[in-house]
């Protein structure tokens, strides 16, 4: 983007987040413009504080240029000619993200798994989206962090339908839900014969993907043994069959995810150190939603039309008292609570708009209304730790009975000093 003007902080993150980068010309007098052949390039004029003879001069400095797509900022009564598009203030990444599209001539309608569908125009958002530009193109490794919920695994897509790897699979793989003696078999096929019940060969999820993105969600429980596997695939491109002895060339961008602290589990011996440093190449971080500001709005509004594109019901907004509890909600359940709420409260409402009640959120707990239940905030340290000791100090266990994700078991044990390894002696 070449930034006729001077843009603020602000904007030049907004272009950042759309993948633009941006040369800025204030002065017309001794600017020249070089364009690289095959860029995608646009000129924005920015007429926001700009007088006749400014704007005049810049005009001239394009007019060599005739065939490079011009926008303008602010108000014009009459745009110049060949004028692509009109921006409004404030700039956002919508706007933005347009004139991306109209600029390559895309003219496709949104699938909703690429970066369109991480919604959010916060900082912390902004920057996600300057990452997944910058991540994208290149092939290597992408570790992918934050809490359940946050929206790793729409990252992930994004990651891969803005590559070069589009149109070929993309295979996600929750690593967590694998039974411990068939996770080499799930993930790197196996032969007939190879152990009971293998009737017949099998390729794994790694093959499957061949050619694409393989997304490896809640790595820290993968199993040492294939932690070892999985090393040499990301070392040689090569697998081998549970059963055989014949290595197997693949090619594959492996995207990982945890919201667990992979260094402290390396530093338990459950984690290999070596794999570690082979997956955190590049590293995402996705944002929880209470650090996201006004985005909660922004989303609420988002999932509220999604729903009702698919069932009719009444309500069609939110009230200020909805609004209110939004901003004060923790949310532990980070977007993915958002998402269920708002649809929860979409059926049960009685009027047009959403009031708090609707919402059923409790502002002093931390913890959500749908993780404890009942439980008040002064017994909740006894009811956690009750509940790590019927469950042997297994997080997972404790997760179950409790209805919370494992991430929320390790926060409230933080919270509330509990050593689950002083605790397991």
């Amino acid at each position: 983007m070449i930034w006729l003007g001077r843009p603020e902080a602000q904007e030049r993150d907004v272009l950042a987040a759309a993948g633009w980068d941006v040369r800025v010309i204030e002065e017309p007098r001794g600017a020249r413009i070089g364009l690289r052949g095959g860029d995608r390039v646009a000129a924005l004029l920015d007429l926001r504080h700009a007088d006749e003879a400014w704007s005049a001069a810049m005009l001239d400095l394009l007019a060599p240029h005739s065939d490079l797509p011009l926008v303008i900022l602010g108000d014009a009564d009459m745009p110049p000619r060949g004028c692509l598009l009109q921006l409004r203030e404030p700039l956002d990444l919508v706007q933005i993200q347009r004139l991306a599209k109209i600029v390559d001539g895309d003219t496709r309608p949104s699938v909703g798994n690429g970066i369109d569908c991480l919604v959010g125009s916060s900082t912390a958002m902004l920057a996600v989206h300057a990452n997944l530009h910058k991540f994208a193109p290149v092939e290597l490794p992408v570790l992918v962090t934050g809490e359940t919920g946050t929206g790793k695994e729409l990252a992930a897509r994004a990651l891969h339908e803005m590559s070069s790897r589009r149109g070929r699979p993309f295979i996600a793989v929750n690593c967590g839900a694998l039974p411990a003696s068939l996770v080499q078999a799930e993930l790197f096929g196996h032969e007939k014969g190879a152990f009971t019940g293998a009737a017949a060969r099998r390729i794994g999820l790694f093959e499957a993907a061949d050619g694409g993105t393989i997304f490896l969600d809640e790595i820290g429980d993968l199993p040492l043994d294939a932690q070892t596997n999985l090393l040499r695939v990301l070392q040689e491109g090569t697998i081998e069959r549970v059963g055989s002895h014949h290595s197997i060339h693949i090619d594959v961008r492996v995207v990982a995810a945890t919201h667990v602290d992979l260094e402290e589990a390396i530093a338990h011996g459950r984690f290999r150190q070596d794999l570690f440093y082979r997956l955190d190449v590049l590293r995402l971080h996705m944002p929880p939603l209470r650090e996201r500001g006004a985005d909660v709005e922004l989303l609420a509004r988002h999932f509220l039309a999604q729903f009702r594109e698919q069932h009719r019901v009444r309500a069609r907004g939110f009230d200020a008292s909805a609004r209110r509890q939004m901003h004060s909600h923790r949310w532990p359940g980070n977007v993915r609570e958002l998402m269920n709420r708002v649809r929860r409260a979409a059926v049960v409402s009685e009027s047009e708009l959403i009031d708090d009640q609707a919402l059923q959120l409790c502002d002093g707990i931390a913890t959500g209304a749908d993780a404890l239940g009942e439980v008040r905030i002064h017994a909740e340290r006894e009811a956690i730790l009750a509940t790590l000791r019927d469950s042997g100090f297994n997080v997972s266990e404790c997760a179950r009975r409790l209805r919370v994700s494992r991430v929320t078991v390790y926060r409230l044990c933080k919270k509330h000093q509990l050593e689950l390894e002083a605790l397991r002696v």
